[in-house]
């Protein structure tokens, strides 16, 4: 007897959460790149209907629970743009996220603001979203934005 492989575009519904459109690239690249078995994705700001959510550094005039929800917001990007270069039913496990967080100065907190992607990740992919990850303070980020997230994916 085989067992039906998890619809991850039937998981989002029942979270009640849609996917948006692809964000337009903002400079000289695609969205996400396929090799092999592996879709890696752009850099993903937290664009909702084609703006940012808001601007700024955490720890400034952004704070850590905006800033991990524009994480979340960063991940389903993301997944949009896996989902329209290979549709988001074929991942087959999470690998990797990186998150960049505009830090202001003295913010240490990049952990807990990349929570919000990954949080996310694990509610909509369960025990297969479980992932190796990298959140990083940097001084600036495209477009004044407060945070950016990047995600690995291994294909079915």
């Amino acid at each position: 007897m085989t067992t039906a492989l998890p619809s991850w575009t039937a998981r989002l519904a029942e979270l009640g959460v849609r996917l948006p459109p692809v964000a337009a690239p903002v400079a000289a690249y695609v969205p996400a790149i396929r090799t092999g078995q592996l879709v890696f994705t752009s850099g993903q700001l937290p664009f909702v209907d084609g703006g940012l959510r808001r601007t700024g550094k955490v720890g400034g005039t952004v704070d850590i629970e905006d800033a991990a929800a524009d994480a979340k917001v960063c991940a389903l990007n993301g997944l949009s743009a896996i989902d329209d270069l290979v549709g988001l039913d074929a991942i087959a496990r999470i690998i990797r996220v990186v998150g960049y967080v505009a830090s202001a100065e003295g913010f240490s907190g990049q952990p807990r603001v990349v929570n919000g992607a990954s949080e996310f990740l694990g509610r909509v992919f369960g025990e297969v979203g479980k992932h190796a990850r990298t959140a990083v303070g940097v001084a600036e980020l495209p477009m004044n934005s407060p945070v950016e997230v990047e995600l690995t994916v291994e294909l079915r």
